[in-house]
């Protein structure tokens, strides 16, 4: 690999390293490529990348940048997953598809520049993802205003079957 390959892959790793929340390294000694594939395909249905690199050019893609606390700690065979917009679902897949595999492993991570230990990953995965979190929210926010509402309703009717029973009792 000549010094321009190594310039271009260099530019590639630190423009999404740039753009990422979040960076996991992961081992993967002892897979195949095809055993990789599932999840690489899940990662980029869930908006995240995921890449084989050589530490040295990792190393340097990290420098000056939201991730430079993972430059220090790449040693042996790694591939980094960028999440972009939800840590959370980076964290979620990664974690998933190390239960199913013996051989794969998440090391440890970046998210936003704090250093992040396999144990915090994990706890990391079994959080509720954005979504989730947004809809709880709506849920939460939905709920006042129906109360409220759902309050003088009950109030209304209670002087409405008031205001009949008056009436019947005048007609007798």
């Amino acid at each position: 690999m000549n010094k321009a390959e190594k310039a271009k892959i260099i530019e590639s790793l630190k423009e999404k390293a740039d753009k990422a929340s979040i960076a996991i390294v992961t081992d993967f000694q002892g897979l195949k490529v095809s055993d990789l594939t599932p999840l690489r395909s899940k990662l980029h249905a869930s908006g995240c990348d995921y890449q084989v690199v050589k530490n040295t050019l990792a190393r340097k893609a990290f420098e000056e940048g939201p991730h430079e606390v993972l430059g220090s700690h790449l040693k042996y065979n790694c591939a980094v997953a960028f999440g972009y917009d939800d840590p959370v679902v980076a964290a979620k897949v990664l974690v998933e598809f190390a239960k199913k595999t013996d051989k794969f492993s998440v090391r440890y991570a970046s998210l936003d520049g704090t250093f992040l230990e396999e144990a915090s990953i994990k706890a990391l995965s079994e959080l509720p993802g954005r979504e989730q979190l947004l809809g709880s929210l709506l849920g939460t926010m939905n709920a006042v205003p129906q109360n409220f509402v759902s309050l003088f309703a009950n109030v209304i009717r209670g002087l409405v079957n008031v205001l009949t029973a008056l009436k019947d009792k005048q007609e007798e």
